[in-house]
């Protein structure tokens, strides 16, 4: 079973570059907005804590590829697709999908790969761990 998400956004102006178009830092923002909604759609958070202390999602990979531009005020629905859940972390595609002469077009397509970590406080260091039970349960 797969599990998916959405969330509709309109570009606003200052997401724009000179020639009008959403400038490419902000597919990675908006990627990461719908992962952090769809997470607490959930209960959950990138930043949480269990028994054992403070756990979050670093970034190990990312990608984007770009097949329309997106234009100031249009609306746009990023879905979120779980592709693999790993012992250790968790690969999430993402769609951009938008109206184009009367079609529902793929603006672009996504892929992030959130690796799962525990945070030492006293020294800064982040350590893999497997993806805990509690957040396991929710997103199967």
């Amino acid at each position: 079973m797969t599990t998916t998400f959405s969330i509709t956004r309109r570009v606003e102006f200052s997401e724009t570059d000179l020639a009008g178009i959403m400038h490419f830092t902000n597919f990675y923002r908006w990627m990461e907005i719908c992962e952090h909604e769809f997470l607490r759609s959930l209960g959950l958070s990138v930043d949480m804590e269990d028994e054992n202390g403070r756990f979050g999602w670093p970034r190990v990979k990312t990608s984007c590829r770009f097949k329309r531009p997106l234009r100031f005020e249009e609306e746009v629905e990023v879905k979120l697709i779980i592709s693999e859940i790993c012992d250790r972390s968790i690969v999430y595609t993402f769609q951009f999908w938008k109206h184009e002469g009367g079609e529902h077009v793929k603006a672009a397509e996504g892929e992030t790969v959130a690796a799962c970590v525990r945070f030492d406080q006293s020294s800064g260091s982040m350590t893999p761990i497997n993806i805990p039970k509690i957040v396991k349960e929710k997103i199967v």
